[in-house]
């Protein structure tokens, strides 16, 4: 028999922010509740991340925790073809990865 999915979108428990740094792009996922944070914890790991962007090619994905905030923080190396001053990609400066980051079924 098979079981219910309970996967979740992630824009239903947080919220994102991204950017740049240097040729690496820094993404922080902030849970709104210390239950989601929790989900967080649980759920969103450095391997699905780079799994969820094998697009851009990271070579690396680093998760930090930061339970203070109910936030993770991802590095995500390698991923903006050569940073803000190099990259001919159209969001060099990784400032859509949040918010491609929170369509992610979790």
């Amino acid at each position: 028999m098979k079981q219910a999915d309970d996967s979740i979108v992630l824009y239903t428990i947080a919220y994102a922010r991204s950017g740049d740094k240097g040729n690496n792009s820094n993404i922080g996922v902030i849970a709104f509740t210390e239950e989601g944070y929790a989900t967080l914890l649980k759920r969103l790991t450095e391997d699905k991340v780079k799994s969820y962007f094998a697009a851009l090619s990271p070579t690396k994905v680093v998760r930090y925790e930061l339970p203070n905030l109910l936030a993770l923080n991802f590095i995500l190396v390698g991923v903006l073809a050569g940073g803000g001053s190099r990259s001919l990609r159209i969001d060099s400066q990784g400032k859509a990865l949040g918010q491609a980051i929170l369509e992610m079924r979790i």
